[in-house]
């Protein structure tokens, strides 16, 4: 297993963080995202988001579970599970059409979907540190432990304080 950390001192580091989560994603894959409320899941996401050539707002899709932001560089959908009551909900919403191998999903409380969303390629977990974030993330499939690499290659020489854990 391919796994890393990485310090987001501000908010700023946490979006540059998800700019390099995109690229070293490819355009595409599963990203599960974990940690308490208000610890900065969506402005990861943000970042992610805006690094595709988004605009616009981006907002947490706490309400609607899921937020398609589609663009030139492909399709992106930010989904918030924490209002999720049972799994089978997703069903419903015709889940299984968003795991597309062109598109990257981020999935906020991936736990409330267990048993219908994919194996993630990536898990990322935020954890408080200071003033800031520990961000600590894993490959979890062939491609997720690629992107696991190139992210770690390119934090190495980032600006922002890293701390890198080959395991």
């Amino acid at each position: 297993m391919k796994e890393g950390q990485y310090y987001a001192a501000d908010e700023s580091a946490m979006l540059a963080f998800g700019a390099l989560l995109y690229a070293a994603l490819n355009k595409q894959g599963v990203v599960f995202l974990r940690g308490d409320l208000g610890l900065g899941k969506t402005t990861l996401s943000r970042g992610v988001i805006q690094a595709s050539g988004h605009k616009g707002a981006v907002k947490s899709p706490t309400y609607t579970l899921v937020e398609p932001y589609e663009n030139t560089n492909g399709a992106i959908y930010h989904f918030d599970l924490y209002r999720l009551c049972d799994p089978e909900e997703l069903e419903y919403l015709g889940i299984r059409d968003y795991f597309d191998n062109d598109m990257l999903s981020l999935i906020e409380w991936p736990d409330k979907g267990l048993g219908c969303l994919p194996v993630a390629d990536i898990e990322i977990s935020l954890a408080v540190e200071g003033p800031g974030r520990t961000i600590t993330f894993f490959g979890a499939t062939l491609s997720g432990e690629a992107a696991v690499e190139r992210l770690k290659e390119v934090l190495k020489t980032h600006l922002f304080k890293s701390v890198v854990q080959p395991y």
